[in-house]
């Protein structure tokens, strides 16, 4: 007695075209740029007050004019880490849902209290969660690091950006002073006022260093998302952005009272001011670097050491 199959009544898969594509790996070309005409789409209609915003913001305060640069530099992010992308992460992704609600709630709440942060930290909640349902948990837990990126392109609440900057308005004073003192210069500061010889220098609100902090935190954090470094070095980076910030912006501004002791003009004081600026934003990065290159070095030394020393033993027993 022998038993037979019964025949099958499912039809074969055709070659080439999944049957029910559920992971980013099934999905063709077709669906990316859906994806993303929609994903445009909605931003423009759910975020387009807010964005107007924050241009204008962008445009009217020195401290966050780094803001157009933020976006194309977090999608360069994305393209460099292309590669990573986890193909076989399931979509639809329902958990962005949430992030969508809480979006809206926060935006809401903005609105409501006049709070223009939680405006533009909703407007990266509801990008999370777009990414979310569209690419899965895992393809938003690959772009999270992108979006996060996008805080630098918000400006802080009133209050905090305040007491931020008058701390950083005095730090800068005084480390000023050291500098001019230690060059040799006749350096006196009182309060956010710097005095060398003749020159009264105002160490306002827009020379803080606010700005350079945010841009120093930027780079910082780009150089952890994209570099790979181990997480002691990482660590390391991050807690020298304060001080090679501070240093920095306080460098500029003794390089703005020796030129002005040189220059009196008031078109000269103006392109001083400004250059000095920018300049200190490309030293500070160099300085940033340095100082990790040079953490490094010294730290290798030793963990090739050690790794050599467990050799030997090994090899010993």
């Amino acid at each position: 007695m022998t038993a037979s199959k019964a025949p099958s009544t499912s039809q074969p898969a055709k070659p080439g075209v999944p049957s029910h594509p559920t992971t980013l790996g099934d999905m063709p070309g077709s669906y990316w740029f859906a994806a993303a005409v929609v994903g445009l789409v909605l931003l423009f209609w759910q975020f387009g007050p807010t964005m107007q915003s924050l241009v204008a913001d962008w445009d009217a305060e020195e401290d966050y004019s780094h803001g157009y640069l933020v976006p194309p530099f977090a999608l360069l992010m994305l393209w460099v880490r292309r590669e990573s992308l986890p193909k076989d992460s399931r979509i639809p992704g329902w958990g962005g849902i949430a992030f969508l609600l809480l979006a809206v709630v926060v935006r809401y709440m903005g609105d409501r209290l006049f709070l223009k942060p939680l405006a533009g930290w909703s407007l990266m909640l509801w990008i999370g969660g777009l990414t979310w349902v569209l690419t899965g948990r895992r393809g938003f837990l690959w772009a999270a690091p992108a979006i996060l990126f996008l805080f630098f392109m918000i400006p802080l609440p009133f209050r905090v950006e305040q007491l931020l900057s008058w701390q950083l308005q005095t730090i800068t004073t005084r480390f000023s002073t050291v500098i001019l003192e230690c060059l040799g210069q006749p350096a006196i500061s009182e309060g956010h006022t710097l005095i060398v010889g003749d020159q009264v220098l105002e160490v306002e609100q827009a020379c803080s260093g606010l700005r350079m902090f945010i841009g120093i935190a930027a780079v910082a954090f780009a150089m952890i998302v994209l570099q790979g470094r181990p997480w002691w070095e990482n660590v390391m980076m991050a807690l020298s952005v304060a001080p090679v910030a501070m240093l920095a912006n306080a460098l500029r501004v003794v390089i703005t009272a020796i030129l002005l002791g040189m220059f009196h003009g008031e078109n000269e004081a103006k392109m001083i001011h400004d250059g000095a600026g920018w300049f200190m934003i490309v030293i500070a990065t160099v300085l940033f670097s340095a100082l990790t290159a040079l953490l490094r070095k010294l730290v290798l030394p030793v963990e090739v050491v050690s790794s050599q020393e467990a050799l030997r033993h090994q090899a010993a027993t």
